[in-house]
């Protein structure tokens, strides 16, 4: 047991790494291209924070783990708002002044809704995985579209422009999208075959293991990112991390399983987590854009999220 256990933290620490480096890599590429800051954010480094998502899911659904790929889809979005944000919350209320972000949010709670019809019958269909991932293409035409026509005063030009590498080589950026390649399959590899053994010996379900363990892990670029977005005063950066990664997850992440191994899902997914996570994507609406009109999350609001995120974790191994 104990080793499986240090082969998965090993394989989270390689993965997180890996995918900073491949954003990093086609960041600089793109940045030594001339493409807009914002374009890159809202593309580029968006879709590489749920790189450790896909990358197992698909791993995952190769290996004949459907369950694991939907929990990790479903378990990364309840653990980036009830986790990720309660943390960032909590130690600096996040304020939402990004006309992108509020624009996104909405369609997050859209896409929700979507995922949640799809998954009611306790079937994810090949049909339903390849609307998924047209869906995504969708969205990152969506994505380039703001970007292009967002004004230059939005607070989100700023804090995205920041954080692009900058004096970067075109050969040193392909060699990190070469190295990220090459090691996030690698990585998920050994995620899945450690939390396999760690699901049989804890004597949970491959979906329990995919909301809980692996979606924390996949999680962690999130939080990270989160974190120092708000320590630097990017508050919508780090509330855009965390939205774009959940709508890439429920497009992305969540057709892996229907696009490669089709069929019948853990009915718990169906009729438990997927209406968890609804609640909690209401929550994250409510709380940005309450009554008073404050726009922001508070240390209260941060705090509760926490509370609700240690609740259904205790609930799952209950």
């Amino acid at each position: 047991m104990f080793i499986h256990v240090a082969i998965f933290v090993l394989g989270v620490i390689v993965l997180s790494w890996s995918a900073d480096r491949f954003v990093y890599g086609a960041s600089a590429i793109a940045k030594n291209s001339g493409v807009s800051p914002l374009l890159i954010g809202l593309t580029i480094v968006a879709m590489g924070s749920s790189a450790p998502e896909i990358v197992v899911a698909a791993i995952a659904s190769f290996a004949g783990n459907p369950d694991t790929a939907v929990g990790n889809a479903i378990g990364s979005n309840i653990t980036n708002i009830g986790l990720v944000l309660g943390i960032t919350a909590l130690m600096r209320p996040v304020i939402v002044r990004s006309l992108t972000v509020k624009r996104e949010m909405p369609i997050l709670l859209l896409i929700c809704l979507l995922a949640a019809w799809f998954i009611s019958d306790q079937v994810i269909s090949f049909v339903e995985g390849v609307v998924l991932i047209i869906g995504f293409g969708l969205i990152l035409f969506g994505m380039g579209y703001l970007a292009l026509t967002t004004r230059k005063d939005d607070p989100m030009q700023r804090e995205t422009e920041d954080e692009i590498p900058k004096n970067v080589s075109d050969l040193s950026a392909w060699l990190w999208i070469v190295t990220g390649l090459v090691l996030l399959p690698a990585s998920a590899h050994f995620i899945i075959e450690s939390a396999t053994h760690i699901a049989i010996y804890l004597g949970v379900s491959q979906l329990v293991i995919g909301l809980t363990v692996i979606a924390l892990g996949t999680s962690l670029p999130e939080l990270a990112a989160s974190i120092a977005g708000v320590l630097k005063g990017e508050h919508d950066l780090a509330m855009g991390n965390i939205v774009g990664s959940n709508i890439f997850n429920l497009l992305a992440v969540l057709a892996m399983p229907g696009l490669i191994a089709p069929g019948v899902i853990d009915q718990e997914a169906a009729t438990r987590d997927i209406y968890v996570m609804l609640g909690f994507t209401i929550l994250l609406l409510v709380y940005s854009f309450d009554v008073l009109g404050r726009r922001r999350i508070n240390r209260l609001e941060a705090f509760s999220l926490l509370i609700a995120f240690g609740v259904y974790q205790w609930f799952l191994f209950g």
